[in-house]
């Protein structure tokens, strides 16, 4: 058998974020990806993997063209949020396989500016064709789902709306330390609970910010993590999971398919989650947060509520910082966000966070993180585990 390399991810970073009423989707992914070779210090020609997601009629091909690259290993897999966990398990399997030496992660999206610009209307239609045909009839939006899945570990757990607020609450005190956060403000479960009804129990400050924005994330082998000009992190685990399409098909609204995807990424890399020392986790609502929190072990099902509201989803004091950024939350929120959490817990286990950054206990830096998106309407999920270098 031949050895599987050990792969590492050398180079990350955003594009312009927040309000960019300037630039194209085309634009931004150009300018994460430079940003992201120059953070590696590596030339674009050592680049033979390219996966891309979510812009151009022939994606990833479009984009690859547009950026000046002819890859020989691509990927396009779309699973919503959850792509970027899921290409980047892909990527890392790849290139530890001999299949690619290093491979370039891209997204970008101006979905606020289009909204502003009445390119597109504010409300995501995934169409009427296929299993949602039974649904669409009936108003059942994107947000409303999400609602429903909240409203059930309500009931069933009994969660309560000040604990989902908690969330929002939390996430802003992480975006207040991050100077590129898209809001910094701090607020309250009051002003959470007072604002406009979006979907029943969310109101507005339970749902994710609309920004525009791009990342872009540069894993290779082992043998060039070397040349780099930064710290190798390496992917120690990963892995992926689908649950349904239709809501109907959903067996229980309080299991995320992270409760698959979080175990296999565990114990592929051989560490539990009482080791892991901070967490990226996809936050378009706060119930998200709660339940992968749940779904990945941090806390047993039904206790996410108690133990998000005890403060520990701070970087500031927090026993378990989430969402360091600020997440989508209060930090940025362009459309498809698993890519940012791997920009971010990159950044953080480099130590280059500033006011920002995580500590351990005696001080140190962090050594181990779980970035866990979500897609769809908690229809897929990818985990993946990254070490220190």
């Amino acid at each position: 058998m031949v050895a599987r390399r050990k792969v590492a991810v050398v180079g990350v970073a955003l594009s312009d974020c927040g309000r960019v009423d300037d630039a194209t989707p085309y634009a931004l992914h150009a300018q994460a990806a430079r940003r992201a070779l120059a953070d590696a210090g590596l030339d674009r020609s050592l680049v033979d993997g390219f996966a891309s997601a979510g812009l151009g009629t022939l994606a990833p091909v479009e984009v690859a063209e547009y950026l000046g690259l002819r890859p020989t290993w691509v990927d396009s897999t779309s699973v919503g949020g959850s792509t970027w966990e899921v290409m980047a398990a892909h990527a890392a399997d790849a290139i530890a396989a001999g299949h690619a030496r290093a491979v370039l992660l891209v997204y970008g999206s101006t979905a606020r500016a289009d909204v502003r610009a009445g390119r597109r209307t504010g409300t995501l239609s995934f169409g009427a064709r296929g299993p949602v045909q039974f649904e669409v009839p009936y108003g059942h939006t994107l947000i409303a789902k999400y609602a429903m899945a909240a409203r059930r570990h309500m009931i069933e757990y009994g969660t309560t709306i000040e604990q989902l607020a908690e969330v929002a609450v939390q996430a802003r005190a992480n975006a207040a330390l991050n100077p590129e956060a898209m809001f910094r403000t701090p607020i309250t479960v009051e002003e959470v609970l007072g604002g406009p009804m979006i979907a029943d129990p969310f109101t507005k400050l339970h749902c994710c910010v609309r920004s525009d924005g791009g990342a872009a994330v540069l894993l290779v082998a082992e043998e060039y993590a070397g040349d780099c000009r930064t710290a190798p992190v390496w992917v120690l685990g990963s892995g992926e999971s689908v649950s349904h399409a239709a809501m109907s098909e959903w067996p229980d609204f309080t299991v995320s398919p992270a409760a698959v995807s979080g175990r296999l990424a565990f114990e592929r890399a051989g560490v539990r989650p009482s080791e892991i020392d901070f967490a990226e986790l996809y936050d378009a609502f706060t119930y998200m947060t709660l339940v992968t929190l749940e779904d990945l072990g941090f806390c047993g099902k039904g206790e996410g509520g108690a133990f998000v509201e005890k403060g520990r989803l701070r970087v500031e004091g927090g026993e378990l910082p989430v969402n360091t950024d600020g997440g989508g939350l209060s930090a940025q929120h362009p459309g498809m966000r698993g890519l940012f959490l791997l920009v971010e817990a990159v950044r953080q286990l480099r130590g280059e966070c500033g006011e920002r950054q995580v500590r351990r206990g005696d001080g140190s830096l962090p050594r181990l993180a779980v970035a866990s998106g979500t897609g769809g309407w908690f229809c897929s999920s990818g985990t993946v585990v990254l070490g220190a270098g």
